[in-house]
């Protein structure tokens, strides 16, 4: 009997922890994210700049949005790709865009910077299969 109570304590604590581990949601696998502004090289002086986002064969939206074939921006800042199962991070390396933007005021210091757009979903997550830009490099002085 007591081992019952055990598999049945463990069933609930899994079927509990369920939404933490739901399956990634879908993309075209022509989806494609790409940064429209700054190129590759871009040299910027002030360190001010508005980055431009563009998303090709999927729609943008606001985080929250749970329907088929959209997502919200995320930039990587200095960064590599984070964990594709996981959540995408939230902080200074880690910018989200959950209001839908497809541009937004960036400020970095001086030196040398890299730049990648990950789209997520409405839970932050990124897609099956991932829809990611190339990495590109600036330059702030």
């Amino acid at each position: 009997m007591r081992r019952a109570i055990i598999s049945g304590a463990l069933a609930a604590a899994v079927l509990a922890l369920a939404p933490a581990f739901a399956a990634r949601t879908s993309s075209p696998e022509n989806a494609a994210a790409y940064i429209i502004w700054p190129a590759d090289g871009t040299v910027i002086h002030g360190g001010k700049f508005w980055a431009r986002m563009g998303l090709r064969n999927m729609g943008v939206c606001p985080k929250g949005v749970n329907i088929p074939n959209v997502g919200h921006h995320h930039l990587l800042i200095d960064t590599d790709m984070p964990p594709l199962g996981e959540q995408i991070p939230s902080d200074r390396n880690h910018l989200h865009f959950g209001a839908g933007e497809t541009e937004a005021r960036i400020e970095l210091p001086p030196g040398k910077h890299t730049l990648q757009l990950l789209l997520g979903d409405h839970n932050h997550m990124p897609h099956d299969p991932p829809v990611y830009s190339k990495k590109i490099t600036i330059i702030v002085r």
